[in-house]
């Protein structure tokens, strides 16, 4: 599996470290859900780290410990997307959370010792086509399993809607369209 012109299997990006068990209430806040995309996006991580979502940039990566999205399946990639986060990296995913993930086409990598190998503000790369991740700025680096080809072509198609209208299940013209996280949060329901 080679990186698609997306280049979505190889990200590099500033770190954001959270902990352990974050769940998509921790992640979406139920007041939120009533608001539309842009606005919820604002309210991301709001219980853990007031302020986050007017900080993080374009780009940055979501690094996280165990039980990482456990919960209800809200849209929380749209949101990741919205406010342009570039993957995610935890010690585990919630299976949902993670698959939620694919579907929207936000890269994740399981790193076993994610919550260890990074802090705040670090550079972080990872390449889900050799399952490599490396910690730019201190130098620590390992790989994991790679995923499934299927998994990193929904990815590299910007998700699943796109792949489907990539292979000419859905009109290719709306591909760019299904990328768009509003699109991406309606597929993926309300999570209510």
């Amino acid at each position: 599996m080679s990186a698609s012109p997306t280049g979505k299997l190889k990200v590099t990006g500033r770190v954001w470290v959270f902990g352990d068990s974050l769940t998509t209430d921790d992640m979406y806040p139920p007041d939120a859900m009533e608001l539309d995309l842009p606005e919820a996006a604002k309210h991301v991580f709001y219980r853990v780290r007031p302020g986050w979502a007017g900080q993080v940039q374009p780009g940055d990566i979501v690094v996280a410990g165990r039980n990482f999205g456990l919960g209800s399946s809200r849209p929380v990639a749209a949101l990741f997307g919205q406010l342009g986060v570039a993957a995610l990296i935890a010690a585990e995913f919630n299976s949902l959370f993670f698959r939620n993930a694919v579907n929207a086409g936000l890269p994740a990598m399981t790193v076993p010792e994610a919550a260890s190998a990074f802090r705040d503000g670090d550079t972080a790369t990872i390449d889900l086509a050799t399952g490599t991740w490396r910690n730019e700025s201190t130098g620590a680096a390992g790989r994991v399993p790679v995923l499934p080809d299927l998994v990193l072509e929904i990815i590299a198609s910007g998700g699943v809607l796109p792949r489907l209208a990539e292979q000419g299940y859905l009109p290719a013209e709306l591909a760019d369209v299904l990328r768009s996280p509003t699109v991406t949060a309606a597929g993926q329901g309300s999570g209510a």
